[in-house]
């Protein structure tokens, strides 16, 4: 009995690598107490995803567990031992600004609850392959001292600037502000690391870019491009959180993450590697062009304002250097550009935010 166990798995990224590994015929094994509802309120409940998966999937089988509670934990590895040979940690407390409302809450999510997770595997199953999703808020805001143009509608870089194709693994971390959630997932990204390393386990970082796709429960604290969109359909206002509306995001769709994990885990390395994923050059967006490109595919305009103010710690640009990935697993590259994932955001969506 092949096991993939997959934390966060009533979420974008965890439900979708969940119907996948199930429809190559693997036992999947989520986790997921529902706590993006805790962070978001209703509007970000997962219950819907969950129901799906539960209901569409024999194979499946949810555990209402929370991250943190290493007993319980435990006990669920110990049952299944080395049957595990998947292991996609998911969970996290995702929000750039809501960690500052809560920071033991969020660390004990992201950091700790990453350890309870590794722990679990070097006592059970320490042959398993174990990705994380980490972020690239690791890098803080370091990016924002690169030398960007202004131009009508984005910051960018010249063509022959060094970081123009985007941000590598080789980037520093150090010495500049990330935010504590930024903090907690360079701590879990560390742990992750240290994990391959020191114990030669097969553990992988991704730190990843704007997580996208139609499953996504976007909301103003998360999920940009889903959210938008939603505001775009319901005339819902939307605000710009400074930097002119002109930073820049790369943005990768849900499928196209799903398909990096499988690329690891059919040829796993051991040592803690770190891989920059994202929509790299051929698929990123500032918000003002985000506004633009979702009135074109919805046909109707929507209020927005702007505010001077910041996230603290926001990337002015960040796009992925994907060069890494790709060399270690050049059968890989991007299914989906930015048009697409707007797209098919709005068409599996709209009837049913017509409705609210």
């Amino acid at each position: 009995m092949s096991v993939v166990l997959i934390t966060g798995s009533s979420g974008l990224i965890g439900s979708e690598a969940a119907e996948y590994y199930l429809m190559q015929g693997f036992n999947v094994i989520g986790i997921d107490n529902n706590m993006r509802r805790t962070f978001f309120g209703e509007e970000g409940s997962t219950i819907w995803n969950r129901e799906r998966l539960v209901k569409t999937y024999k194979k499946y089988k949810h555990f209402d567990f929370d991250i943190r509670d290493k007993d319980k934990i435990q006990h669920l590895f110990s049952g299944l031992k080395e049957n595990i040979s998947l292991i996609i940690h998911t969970a996290a407390q995702p929000s750039h600004d809501w960690a500052a409302k809560d920071p033991y809450l969020d660390f004990s999510v992201n950091a700790n609850g990453t350890l309870n997770l590794l722990e679990a595997m070097r006592d059970h199953c320490p042959e398993a392959v174990f990705i994380f999703t980490s972020t690239n808020k690791v890098y803080g805001d370091r990016p924002n001292q690169l030398p960007f143009i202004e131009r009508q509608n984005r910051y960018e870089l010249e063509q022959n600037h060094a970081n123009y194709k985007g941000i590598s693994e080789e980037f520093n971390i150090d010495q500049c502000l990330h935010s504590l959630f930024g903090s907690s997932k360079l701590a879990a990204d560390i742990l992750v690391q240290e994990y391959g390393k020191y114990f030669n386990f097969k553990t992988f970082c991704l730190r990843c870019g704007v997580l996208s796709g139609s499953k996504q429960s976007g909301v103003p604290l998360h999920g940009f491009v889903n959210f938008l969109v939603k505001c775009n359909v319901q005339n819902i206002p939307y605000t710009i959180l400074g930097y002119k509306g002109k930073q820049v995001r790369d943005v990768i769709h849900s499928t196209d993450v799903i398909q990096a994990f499988d690329c690891i885990f059919q040829n796993p390395r051991r040592g803690g590697e770190v891989y920059n994923l994202g929509g790299g050059r051929q698929s990123n967006i500032s918000i003002l062009e985000a506004i633009e490109l979702s009135q074109e595919i919805t046909g109707q305009r929507f209020q927005y304002s702007y505010s001077d103010q910041n996230r603290i710690g926001d990337h002015i640009w960040y796009i992925s250097d994907l060069d890494k990935f790709k060399s270690h697993y050049p059968g890989w590259d991007l299914q989906y550009r930015i048009q697409e994932i707007f797209e098919e955001i709005f068409d599996e969506n709209k009837d049913r935010w017509k409705k609210h």
